[in-house]
């Protein structure tokens, strides 16, 4: 029998990328989802990914995503939410549809999967709903406070959604820092940022996929917060 399958939102690149490689590598079948075509989903097809291209942003096409997977899959093991965004608030768009976006990706749409295919995950049970978070969800953030906002509305979600739906499945999210500086970043903004790390060094792609697998494997942990942070808390 095949092993049931992960899904896994945003995986064009970064975190969700590395994560569908490493499950696909792991002989684990891998639904992924994007919104913008990369030469990166090429290579996850190849490798026997199933690919949804899904805007977070047009409620059709989430519907769309839902009735696929629905009528394609009985079992999932797990749900990885990592598709964002980080808009900043003063971008080029008004206030409130700033902030209406960052309650799409991050809260509405992570509601709308869980809700749907909570009987798929229940029949595969024991599985998984993983968010991925922020640190700044914690704290806020003075550029970013839409973004920060709807963080903290998804960590409230994965206390409700692990009160909801015990025991069959585990609900919990990842909250990091400083994973992976962007190739754009400069030196300037580097050195800055790691003055704020106790490690004074980036997480790594590795470190998150081992927190996940942390999570998957837990028989006996849900409804947290998993903070990955390199000590940022303390500096």
């Amino acid at each position: 029998m095949s092993p049931d399958p992960v899904l896994i939102t945003g995986v064009g690149q970064r975190i969700g990328l590395h994560l569908a490689r490493t499950f696909l590598e792991r002989g684990r079948p891998v639904i992924g989802t994007y919104r913008t075509p990369r030469a990166t989903l090429e290579d996850l097809a190849a490798r026997g990914a199933e690919l949804h291209c899904c805007d977070f942003y047009e409620p059709g096409q989430v519907e769309e995503l839902i009735g696929a997977v629905l009528a394609t899959h009985s079992r999932l093991r797990a749900v990885i939410h990592n598709a964002s965004d980080w808009l900043p608030d003063g971008a080029a768009l008004p206030a409130e549809e700033v902030m209406r976006r960052m309650m799409a990706v991050h809260v509405s749409v992570p509601y709308r999967l869980n809700l749907a295919l909570a009987p798929l995950l229940k029949a595969g049970s024991p599985s998984d709903i993983i968010h991925f978070g922020d640190y700044v969800s914690g704290r806020g953030s003075r550029k970013h406070i839409a973004y920060a906002a709807s963080k903290a509305a998804q960590d409230n979600l994965t206390r409700s959604f692990a009160a909801l739906l015990a025991p069959e499945v585990k609900v919990n999210s990842i909250a990091p820092a400083l994973i992976l500086f962007r190739d754009d970043d400069s030196d300037a903004y580097r050195e800055k940022t790691l003055r704020k790390n106790l490690l004074a060094r980036e997480g790594g792609l590795d470190e998150l996929q081992h927190q996940v697998d942390y999570l998957l494997g837990s028989r006996y942990v849900t409804g947290r917060v998993v903070h990955v942070d390199g000590g940022r808390h303390l500096v």
